[in-house]
């Protein structure tokens, strides 16, 4: 089942900042991904996955640069390609991350990628060797998420991330790396890093030209859009949950349905750092983000859908998610 997913405005803004800091005005590029510039200064606002996709798309596009701006040389389109095939044909994870940190290397000038060995963990480390490349702290959440979709990718197996490191302070939507960042995230560290289980290193290359090919075909979409671990407790909810609209089943249902008490289901969310309620807000909310920008449905029937006794109550807790009311939210649409 297509599950809907929203993404907070502070990952436009930091997708923006790369263009943003070469003084380039963005409201035709936002306009172009169906995002009204209006939502940059709502703090609690947010974008459709699809239109967040769109945004990286159309700055890759224009700017003929997988970097979107944030190098002081231009990683022309093909460029992240390039880099990830330098990995096939090694014989291990091991070999495959060096030559892809190499082939990076010759490609830009601001950053390194650092092999690391630390107490049965590896990983990649990144080094600035351009101070205000690092400055962004998008670029740290990007790269990190790219050159793990790399790892994960050519080893062709599930592969779990032990941990991510980010040497920057914990922003105010740090909540959201857990679909953008899949594992433990910690903050003022160091140097920004991903970290493995060593023994990956000796997972052999499974990979070939083709499905580079049909890999690279939708890139914007693997590397950008948020996903949920399918093996999560909390992403089996959403699911149970979305299959039921509108009925809407509490938390007893909901734990009996996945063969488990309400008190274990509690705790299985609690490891996970969510709540039931909290899932039910997100789905709820990410579903009515997708109706208002896709659907001139009257508010009534979407209150509806989503399970609440009136628009009132349904305007009230839509302004509560984003800071705006769905009316006006809507009117900001293209």
């Amino acid at each position: 089942m297509k599950t809907p997913v929203s993404v907070s405005i502070a990952f436009v803004q930091g997708m923006l900042a790369g263009v943003r800091s070469q003084r380039m005005a963005p409201e035709a590029w936002l306009a172009e991904a169906g995002i009204d510039p209006a939502l940059l200064e709502q703090a609690g606002a947010r974008v459709t996955g699809e239109q967040y996709v769109a945004l990286y798309r159309v700055l890759n596009e224009r700017l003929n640069d997988d970097g979107l701006g944030f190098y002081s040389r231009v990683l022309k389109r093909g460029s992240f390609t390039l880099i990830l095939r330098s990995g096939l044909g090694a014989p291990d994870l091991e070999v495959a991350m060096r030559r892809i940190a190499r082939t990076f290397g010759l490609l830009q000038d601001d950053i390194e990628l650092l092999p690391l060995h630390d107490a049965g963990r590896a990983g990649w480390g990144l080094r600035f060797t351009n101070a205000a490349a690092g400055q962004p702290r998008f670029i740290h959440e990007m790269l990190l998420r790219i050159v793990w979709c790399m790892v994960a990718w050519l080893v062709a197996r599930r592969l779990s991330a032990l941990r991510f490191d980010l040497a920057f302070d914990r922003p105010p939507y740090a909540d959201s790396y857990r679909h953008v960042l899949p594992g433990e995230v910690r903050f003022c560290r160091p140097m920004s890093a991903l970290w493995f289980d060593a023994h990956a290193l000796r997972s052999p290359i499974r990979r070939d030209e083709a499905a580079l090919r049909n890999f690279v075909a939708h890139i914007q979409r693997n590397v950008v859009l948020p996903r949920r671990n399918d093996g999560d407790i909390g992403t089996r909810v959403r699911l149970h949950l979305q299959r039921a609209i509108p009925a809407w089943p509490d938390l007893e249902s909901t734990a009996r349905t996945l063969h488990m008490s309400a008190s274990t289901l509690q705790r299985h969310l609690a490891a996970e750092q969510t709540t039931f309620q909290a899932l039910k807000d997100e789905l709820r909310r990410d579903l009515a983000i997708a109706r208002l920008n896709t659907s001139m449905v009257p508010l009534a029937v979407i209150a509806g859908e989503l399970g609440f006794s009136d628009s009132a109550a349904f305007q009230r807790a839509f302004k509560a998610w984003t800071g705006s009311p769905p009316g006006s939210y809507r009117r900001r649409t293209p």
